[in-house]
């Protein structure tokens, strides 16, 4: 190799590293300048509610005083001021000053990156006073969770969000889809106010159920005909949302896998594997109905699994028949109790908010009254 060769590639090793170097600091950079417009309009809403206390101003007074000052700050610091943009500063600050992280704490690399100190040196000297709630997120995230009326579900999205790293899109995906909800309802009270406290926590199989699995992200229509195939494939074409929706430490392994015994062939739709739980998760997909058969089909190759494929130091395996429809009674009369498999039904479409919301509410209530 020639010298000028040598040293092109020596200037390209330094250019990949100089490079690298750039991209991080500016995803640093621009994290904390995120948390710290987060954290100026905080406090901003502050300001504003204590200037509307101060001068007990009436609604009136309270909708000019904001022009004035949307116009003040626009001629100073141009677009993005406006009253509505004040007005939602002013709820921010109504919807989050009272909510007090106990549980929650902005996840580790954050607070060893150069963000905290960057957002409390401009806090410091601002002479604000301290806040109770520590944000982690985006105010494009903000905004999405300050329209949750329930501070259960909202601090639940608020901790899913920052600790899987969910985008906004993603993130109103999850509040679209009712994920509290779904989850709660697959839950007992005790794990429900856990939710809110700690966010999903995988600790037993039955962590990992929903109440429907939502699948609209496919694409395929409630009222067309389709056959599992199909479904199945549309699953691995959009294996990214589907591991998004099924949720923590869930990895992909293979579709259709064979094992054979007694010179028969069986097929196993989708095999997964969860690293939180370490056990291998088997999924079949049913497009009509649960029969017994299905669940009858499911403990051979949970059996099969936990016989021939698990190791040692592995958790027995867990199956789900993903299906159109289930009953709970012929489950239960159908599997041993320690069968470790479930049935989860799963939606095409989103699922009617209100009526999760108020399932909820009667579930819990239910739950109440026979704790009474």
């Amino acid at each position: 190799m020639k010298g000028t060769e040598i040293t092109e590639v020596k200037v390209d090793a330094l250019f990949e590293k100089i490079a690298g170097l750039i991209e991080e600091s500016r995803k640093k950079v621009s994290s904390a300048i995120n948390i710290a417009e987060v954290y100026t309009k905080y406090n901003v809403g502050r300001y504003i509610i204590e200037h509307e206390q101060e001068g007990k101003y009436k609604a009136a007074y309270g909708k000019q005083v904001l022009k004035q000052l949307s116009e003040k700050l626009t001629n100073r610091y141009g677009k993005g001021w406006s009253v509505e943009t004040l007005t939602t500063t002013r709820k921010f600050y109504q919807t989050y000053s009272n909510s007090v992280n106990t549980v929650y704490e902005i996840p580790a690399e954050a607070n060893k990156s150069e963000t905290s100190k960057i957002v409390n040196t401009v806090y410091d000297f601002q002479g604000t006073t301290p806040v109770t709630h520590k944000f982690a997120l985006s105010w494009s995230h903000y905004l999405i969770l300050m329209r949750i009326s329930d501070a259960n579900a909202r601090s639940f999205y608020e901790i899913e969000c920052a600790k899987q790293n969910w985008s906004v899109r993603w993130l109103q995906r999850q509040v679209n889809s009712s994920l509290y909800e779904r989850l709660a309802l697959s839950k007992d009270k005790s794990e429900v106010l856990r939710l809110a406290q700690e966010g999903q926590t995988i600790e037993k199989p039955a962590d990992i159920l929903k109440n429907p699995v939502t699948l609209e992200f496919l694409g395929l229509k409630p009222e067309a005909v389709y056959s599992e195939t199909k479904l199945e494939s549309a699953i691995i074409d959009k294996m990214q949302e589907f591991l998004l929706e099924m949720g923590k430490g869930f990895l992909f392994e293979k579709r259709q896998r064979r094992f054979t015994f007694d010179e028969d062939n069986y097929y196993v739709d989708l095999i997964f594997y969860n690293r939180l739980l370490q056990c291998y998760v088997l999924i079949d997909l049913k497009i009509d109905k649960l029969t017994h058969q299905d669940l009858g089909q499911m403990q051979m190759y949970v059996n099969y699994y936990d016989r021939y494929v698990k190791q040692e130091f592995e958790k027995p395996t867990i199956g789900i028949l993903l299906c159109k429809e289930k009953k709970d009674t012929l489950i239960k009369l159908t599997l041993p109790e320690n069968a470790n498999i479930y049935a989860a039904e799963y939606a095409l479409y989103l699922p009617d908010k209100t009526e999760l919301q108020n399932k909820l509410k009667a579930w819990i209530e239910e739950f109440e009254k026979n704790e009474n």
